[in-house]
């Protein structure tokens, strides 16, 4: 119970921290651009209804959650194939490098005149951004497997499905999830990058109205809901990582227990 104390109290000191900094630097504040934190958190119930949470909040968790689950599963099959070939690497190493030095904001126009402005567009854009870090962390993880393990496993004669899954994916599962926590942020920032353009409703959509019509503290609204959104799905996200690679957090502790 002690420990657990001590773990909230490390996870939440900071946010008081930066809350407390932020209400005492806005108070009383007569800037249009910059409303009390008071005043913010009074407008937050109304804003954030029932009904916005239906048309604007649940389309957005729905684009990100397809765009980031193409990316993984593209990522994961993609990088598995180039760590496993040498020659594969070697024909797609200098296009991957380009591909992934552009910025996926600057594709959204290109996307648009082949995706059209719907739901679709948004989509590819968030796959589009997350598939780099999933793709080159496997490839990566593909390529570290250790060759003990590997030669320990031919010799009991595990091949085809069985050596992919039981070995080559499971010794490059940690690389693998740092990839799909790096991918997870850029897929919130892409979701509402692309709730910016053309759309009709999300939490994008929704902040630009909001700047557009000058309902200045509702937009500081809907930019704390993007950051507890956030800090939600990662807590969420933790929790499956410990859980699926229990095993690996479990040798590394046993690695530092003093001999």
């Amino acid at each position: 119970m002690r420990r657990v104390l001590l773990r909230l109290v490390y996870v939440l000191a900071l946010p008081a921290v930066l809350v407390a900094v932020w209400w005492a630097s806005s108070a009383g504040s007569e800037d249009v651009y910059w409303p009390p934190l008071g005043t913010v958190l009074e407008t937050f119930p109304d804003v954030w209804t029932g009904e916005r949470w239906r048309g604007d909040v649940l389309p957005s968790m729905l684009r990100l959650a397809a765009g980031y689950s193409l990316a993984a599963v593209a990522g994961v099959a993609l990088g598995t194939l180039i760590g496993s070939c040498r020659w594969v690497r070697a024909v797609c190493e200098p296009v991957l490098e380009f591909l992934r030095a552009v910025p996926p904001p600057v594709l959204v126009p290109v996307i648009m005149l082949f995706a059209g402005i719907g739901d679709t567009m948004k989509i590819v854009v968030i796959a589009t951004g997350c598939v780099w870090p999933v793709l080159l962390n496997t490839v990566e993880g593909v390529r570290a497997v250790d060759a003990v393990t590997a030669e320990t496993a031919r010799s009991y004669g595990i091949t085809g499905v069985a050596w992919l899954r039981h070995v080559v994916l499971r010794a490059a599962s940690p690389q693998i999830f740092a990839g799909l926590r790096q991918a997870l942020s850029i897929g919130i920032i892409l979701m509402v990058i692309s709730e910016m353009f053309a759309a009709s409703n999300g939490l994008g959509f929704t902040i630009v109205q909001f700047q557009r019509s000058f309902a200045i503290p509702a937009m500081w609204t809907g930019i704390l809901l993007l950051g507890l959104l956030g800090f939600v799905l990662s807590v969420l996200f933790q929790l499956v990582e410990r859980r699926a690679l229990a095993w690996y957090h479990g040798l590394r502790a046993a690695a530092r227990r003093p001999g």
